[in-house]
């Protein structure tokens, strides 16, 4: 199957990669193509600000947690879904890995899928010296993949210099420039679901970015590199459905409103694959669960922005109290599990009620507690793995618990680091890392097998 593609990278962080990728997917629009977006690497911001603000599907491709054969899956399954598919890399091109390693980095992820690359260089106080740093990304490796350069924060007249160089002496193409423009900066933000008001104003931004992009960048070049990119085989990414699934069909509650919005968009297909029926509710400002549900799954997020709301609505938190210790199965991810715990205390001191599934407290540090990608190895039988099973994650987070759990070992990659993690009680599994089913795709099974079993056993119970 044929989609054309391209990834944009660059030589680290703030360069302008989320600036350009946003007005290069305006531009598209404009131009009538339904382009779809990835962002590189585990972060749930760029794609969820893809989707809310431009509408544009996205999805993550990582390949610590997929691997290449599961990036190139994703990537066939979401790129036939538009016209041309838009890559958005993570820090530098080369940096993956512990920042030691290639491996999942911008580059690791274009080899992978045989993606054609361009690489975006800030020229912010430089001139020529960006042909020597393009003239080293391009030969750092034997096959770097860049196709294409466009500079960022330099001037027309510049660019029109520096244009003939680079394309004489580096033989790659320059594709344009983006001049700077401070009003319209998208690098430093934020993001979850945003307000209706803020929707308004970030549109209005990346509609000057796709003007933009469609006045000083090659658009057509880009299109014509992207079209170069070779057939990807057709996905076998999630088990074929049988009616009702291979688990068994069952409603899972899965909490998403602004304090509850980190969701990796392949668990929830997957979920869907083995016969789960997503039900989405608000713990901000619905009351109870929703009907019928047999599961419960409670992402990550921005709780701490919401604790007086979250406190308030305590027919939800009494009801989501009441199911987990009644046995429903409840996976819960750092958000997720902060808002499980007795009370979370917030940066002046104060503590707020939460649901009380999990007894504890938790309390901002200050400062980041844990960064990065995590190998989890099951500690002990629970939810979602059985003792020995090894699922990936990935942490970020402020706040702290005085019951982070023990069920797993959280292991750095390419690091002599570990310590545990987790909550497991029976029928609730609840910790900090947020994890990506397709790392270990039985735990999508495991827990759907326990729903199934729980709504019989309350069924029975009623009779």
């Amino acid at each position: 199957m044929r989609i054309p593609r391209i990834a944009v990278g660059a030589a680290g962080s703030g360069a302008g990669k989320t600036t350009l990728v946003c007005g290069l997917l305006s531009a598209l629009g404009r131009k009538g193509l339904r382009p779809v977006s990835f962002k590189c690497g585990p972060d749930y911001i760029d794609p969820m600000f893809h989707r809310e603000v431009l509408s544009v599907p996205s999805s993550n491709l990582d390949t610590f947690f997929c691997g290449e054969q599961g990036v190139r899956d994703i990537l066939a399954s979401r790129g036939e879904e538009g016209d041309i598919a838009l890559i958005e890399g993570v820090m530098g091109y080369y940096d993956g890995l512990a920042g030691i390693s290639r491996l999942a980095s911008t580059w690791h992820v274009a080899a992978a899928t045989e993606t054609p690359s361009i690489l975006m260089i800030n020229g912010r106080g430089k001139s020529l010296s960006m042909a020597a740093e393009i003239k080293g990304f391009i030969s750092y490796v034997e096959n770097s993949g860049i196709k294409g350069v466009i500079l960022s924060r330099v001037t027309g007249a510049m660019y029109r210099e520096l244009k003939a160089i680079i394309e004489d002496q580096l033989q790659v193409k320059a594709l344009g420039y983006l001049p700077d423009m401070k009003e319209c900066s998208l690098e430093s933000r934020h993001l979850g679901l945003v307000t209706a008001a803020e929707v308004k104003n970030l549109k209005a931004i990346t509609d000057s970015l796709g003007e933009q992009v469609l006045e000083t960048v090659d658009l057509e070049g880009i299109i014509s590199i992207a079209r170069q990119a070779p057939p990807l085989e057709k996905p076998a990414l999630y088990p074929a459905s049988s009616e009702g699934g291979r688990a068994g069909k069952v409603r899972i509650a899965v909490a998403r409103d602004k304090a509850f919005c980190f969701y990796y968009r392949e668990n929830i297909k997957l979920l869907e694959s083995l016969g789960a029926e997503p039900v989405y509710f608000s713990p901000l400002s619905d009351r109870r669960l929703p009907e019928g549900a047999g599961g419960l799954i409670i992402g990550g997020g921005y709780p701490e922005l919401y604790l007086e709301e979250l406190q308030e609505n305590s027919s939800m938190r009494e009801d989501i109290k009441r199911a987990v210790k009644e046995g429903m199965p409840c996976f819960a991810e750092c958000g997720g599990f902060m808002y499980l715990h007795s009370e979370i205390e917030d940066e002046e001191g104060r503590a707020f009620e939460m649901a009380g599934a999990v007894e504890g407290r938790c309390f901002p540090k200050g400062r980041l507690v844990r960064f990065g990608y995590v190998n989890l190895t099951a500690e002990e039988d629970n939810l979602l793995c059985r003792k020995g099973d090894v699922m990936k994650g990935h942490e970020f987070h402020y706040w702290d618990s005085t019951h982070p759990g023990a069920s797993f070992r959280a292991s750095k990659p390419m690091r002599d680091r570990s310590w545990t993690c987790m909550v497991s009680e029976g029928n609730l599994l609840a910790g900090y890392p947020h994890v990506h089913f397709l790392s270990f795709p039985r735990v999508a099974e495991n827990f759907l097998e326990a729903c199934v079993k729980y709504v019989g056993n309350t069924r029975e119970e009623l009779t």
